[in-house]
């Protein structure tokens, strides 16, 4: 038998390295580097229809447009 989940459960992952706060609750998942404030939210809805895909798909395409290019192949 499982354990309803009532209330907030946090856990400590790291991720490439990088140390991150995964907190679960009745309303969904969340994921903030540790240190910050700002992380990834996802309700279980949004996970279960199939939005966490496009969010996810979006948000990549958006962090890959605000990165400036490389400066290394003008470092001589």
């Amino acid at each position: 038998m499982t354990t309803r989940l009532e209330s907030q459960l946090k856990r400590e992952i790291s991720v490439a390295g990088e140390a991150y706060t995964l907190t679960i609750a009745p309303e969904g998942l969340k994921l903030v580097r540790k240190g910050h404030r700002k992380g990834y939210e996802i309700s279980w809805s949004a996970l279960l229809s199939g939005e966490t895909s496009l969010a996810m798909a979006l948000g990549e395409s958006l962090d890959r447009s605000s990165k400036p290019a490389d400066d290394d192949e003008h470092s001589d």
